[in-house]
């Protein structure tokens, strides 16, 4: 990592009751700090539980917490990480049916489609064998639009949580 500094947010949109402290373990191992996270209900998974973790971090962090918590059964959760500068920002995201996606995004949060696999959608669209379906798959599954598909529900669940607003001064 970097000496540059950046600021994301650790979203856990569902974690058995029984999983929150070794998440919040885990992310603390990775920031340094031992987090406290807020945790209320899930009421999309009864049982389950939702948190927001907003960290500063150096550069790099975002992955680094999503490496942490990768692969735990039964939790799904995003990561997000502002870009910076000489940095982009980034998103990973986590289901349990479909382990772990990671894009690349701008300053307003929109992923950003590598060339290459841009390119590999447009050959499925060109030649005898074009096949428009498998096209529209290769793109939907290079925005990550079947972790959006399977989170979108646990997203908005929390919309009546509260809303901590901060503030740069100086």
């Amino acid at each position: 990592m970097s000496g540059a500094t950046t600021r994301g947010v650790l979203f856990v949109h569902s974690a058995p009751r029984a999983l929150t402290p070794h998440i919040e373990w885990a992310a603390g191992g990775v920031l340094g700090v031992r987090p406290s996270f807020d945790w209320t209900s899930q009421p999309i998974a009864p049982g389950c539980l939702r948190a927001e973790y907003s960290w500063q971090a150096p550069q790099g962090t975002g992955a680094l917490i999503a490496s942490a918590l990768r692969g735990w059964a039964h939790l799904r959760f995003e990561v997000t990480e502002e870009p910076s500068p000489g940095c982009d920002g980034g998103r990973w995201s986590h289901t349990p049916a479909l382990g772990i996606f990671h894009t690349v995004t701008d300053v307003h949060g929109n992923a950003q489609v590598p060339e290459d696999r841009v390119r590999a959608a447009l050959d499925l669209l060109s030649g005898p064998a074009a096949d428009p379906a498998s096209a529209r798959r290769a793109l939907a599954l290079a925005v990550g639009e079947p972790w959006d598909s399977e989170l979108e529900a646990f997203r908005h669940a929390g919309d009546d949580t509260p809303v901590r607003w901060l503030h740069q001064v100086g």
